[in-house]
């Protein structure tokens, strides 16, 4: 079953604006409207979160908007800008997100999301880091993610919450509490049914069907079949005119695995063909299936550096043949390009040269589109001397900084993803405990190692200033070794809380 995405963008006009290079429109706290002209009226076009707390509201006329908002900044609503950015943001998305991804204007994108959520950890995961991304760059955002565009759409505008995900074939029953405009009917039907009582969408789907069109005519009915993905409602993608894409039709509709698989190779030849005439590797490939019912199917596969290896990318695309449903059978292919990255041509090597460096990017391609690309990983150093903030994930094949961790102290093999507290025999200050108990179990040390004292970083913040560890290598007598820590220097209370700590295991 497809999955939709829909991004609201409530306040798009003026958060555009304020992102604009160069653009002097006024603080994020500052009062911001857009104005057009209604005939030979000023009104409002657009309006940001703090105008809107303030009194103003899109279709007041501009005077009376800068009599009610203290403060207010005006500028000129550019609604082909907007439609502009729109697009920009599409573009963006399309690279990051997913293959099939379209303006919906004049205030969000729709995103369909089918086959590529999890490359980014799944659905939960890709509308937080759509959101956060969109937050950081100083545009608010809300996101929905439902069976259908209309589900999605009336979600995401209208339930008021940041980010919600609906399930799994999840009919009219998300949909009964909205208000009536979430089905994208026109303002006047909107008022028409109003007028005869009808508030909710769950109170459309209680009625029969054919009264309403007969009043209302075929639209209305159509909505509530699109929101509840009865009806199909196809999504023209975006796609950027430096794209590389091949297309195949078919005469007659295909839906057998092998005769797919058989058209994908045919296809990634070509568009091998045509990354190298740009000398281009490609980095993402996405593959559309245009089914005969008018719903589409896409698959996106993505690689850790460019390439344009035929038998590789064919091999990644015929992979996820199982995900592809071909109902009653795919009348087009179209795969994409859609990340490409320059690609220098490469000396092919001889028997007498050693390369020296296995190429496991073959691998890591296969793993990274089975389990997604936030499951792998490589743990580089990070320059700091608290144990827990000492390594940071990056992709498993970014360059090798030849950075290293510093110190003459050895680390464990194993570090705990957060210290454990022990009960302990001790004797203060500087001595290591004779004994402890971790996880139930008792231990007696038989030798010891330290302390390593460890300061926090003053930096971060001023809990830091005056805290200290001491650490110890301990050895039990079964011979096994960990890492233990008091918290504090054992004197002073404002050092720590003076309890003990298992940070990690030795090998």
């Amino acid at each position: 079953m497809a999955r939709v995405a829909s991004l609201f963008l409530p306040s798009w006009p003026t958060d555009r604006l304020r992102r604009k290079a160069g653009e002097a429109a006024s603080p994020a706290e500052t009062p911001l409207v857009l104005i057009g002209h209604d005939g030979r009226r000023q009104v409002v076009r657009a309006a940001d979160a703090s105008s809107i707390a303030a009194g103003a509201r899109v279709g007041m006329s501009a005077a009376k908007a800068r009599i009610l908002v203290q403060g207010l900044v005006v500028r000129d609503h550019d609604a082909a800008a907007d439609a502009q950015g729109l697009d920009r943001l599409a573009l963006w998305a399309l690279r990051r997100y997913a293959p099939i991804v379209a303006a919906d204007s004049p205030d969000g994108l729709v995103i369909d999301s089918t086959g590529a959520d999890h490359l980014l950890g799944g659905e939960e995961a890709m509308l937080a880091g759509l959101i956060d991304r969109l937050s950081s760059s100083g545009v608010r955002a809300r996101a929905a993610i439902a069976d259908s565009w209309g589900a999605a759409h009336a979600l995401a505008r209208y339930a008021g919450r940041p980010a919600l995900i609906a399930p799994l074939g999840h009919g009219g029953s998300v949909l009964t509490g909205l208000p009536l405009a979430a089905l994208r009917l026109p303002a006047d039907m909107v008022a028409a049914l109003h007028v005869l009582g009808f508030e909710r969408i769950g109170d459309l789907l209680a009625q029969p069907r054919a009264p309403l069109t007969l009043r209302f005519g075929p639209q209305l009915g159509r909505r509530i079949d699109q929101a509840l993905g009865i009806l199909s409602e196809p999504i023209e993608p975006i796609r950027p005119d430096e794209l590389i894409e091949v297309k195949r039709n078919f005469a007659e509709p295909i839906g057998a695995a092998e005769t797919i698989a058989r058209h994908i190779g045919e296809l990634v030849v070509q568009l091998c063909a045509g990354l190298e005439a740009e000398g281009l590797g490609a980095k993402r490939l996405d593959l559309i299936c245009h089914r005969v019912d008018d719903r589409v199917q896409a698959v996106r596969v993505g690689v850790a550096m460019p390439v344009r290896d035929v038998k590789r990318l064919t091999r990644l695309l015929t992979d996820k043949i199982d995900t592809i449903e071909p109902g009653f059978g795919i009348e087009t292919l179209s795969l994409a390009a859609t990340l490409a990255e320059p690609l220098a041509e490469k000396q092919t090597l001889t028997a007498m040269v050693d390369d020296g460096a296995p190429d496991v990017s073959d691998l890591v391609d296969t793993l990274v589109n089975r389990v997604g690309e936030r499951s792998l990983y490589r743990a580089a150093p990070v320059a700091t001397e608290t144990p827990e903030r000492s390594v940071r994930r990056i992709p498993p094949m970014a360059p090798d900084t030849g950075a290293t961790w510093q110190g003459r102290w050895p680390r464990p093999s194993r570090l705990l993803p957060s210290p454990e507290p022990i009960e302990t025999m001790a004797a203060l200050p500087d001595h290591p405990p004779v004994a402890f108990t971790w996880r139930g179990v008792r231990r007696r040390v038989r030798r010891a190692d330290g302390p390593e004292r460890i300061r926090g970083e003053w930096w971060r913040s001023d809990a830091e200033l005056t805290a200290v560890r001491d650490y110890f290598r301990v050895e039990d007598d079964a011979g096994e070794r960990y890492w233990i820590f008091r918290s504090g220097d054992g004197e002073d209370p404002n050092s720590g809380s003076q309890r003990w700590f298992l940070h990690g295991v030795f090998g």
